[in-house]
Order: structure tokens, then sequence, then C-alpha cells
């Protein structure tokens, strides 16, 4: 199944996560992720990221 909003179903992780008191998320990335990541970072409302190569992807 495709998802329809990217960046809606990263910040609905986030919130589980948190509501869930789960210390860290695991999401696909893409640039986009990344730079709202560094504004969540900035803000307080995220401790870190981070972001892992996976083998053979760009």
């Amino acid at each position: 199944m495709s998802m329809s909003d990217p960046i809606a179903d990263f910040l609905t992780r986030i919130r589980n996560a948190q509501m869930a008191q789960m210390p860290e998320v695991s999401c696909p990335s893409s640039k986009i992720k990344v730079a709202l990541s560094e504004v969540l970072q900035a803000e307080g409302y995220i401790n870190g990221y981070a972001v892992q190569d996976v083998e053979g992807k760009p």
C-alpha cells in the first residue's frame, strides 16, 4: 500500500512513540524528513535523530 502523506505519517510515528513512551522511532528517510527533524530538534521537540544508510540505496 502506498503512503499518500509521508510527512503526516512521520509526525504521527513521532507522536505515537511519545505517547507510548518509546525512546526512538524508525521510519523511511527523505530529504524533507531530515530537514523537519533538524527543525524539531532545534525547537526542542526531539532530542536528536540519525540517518542510517542502507547498502545499495542512494
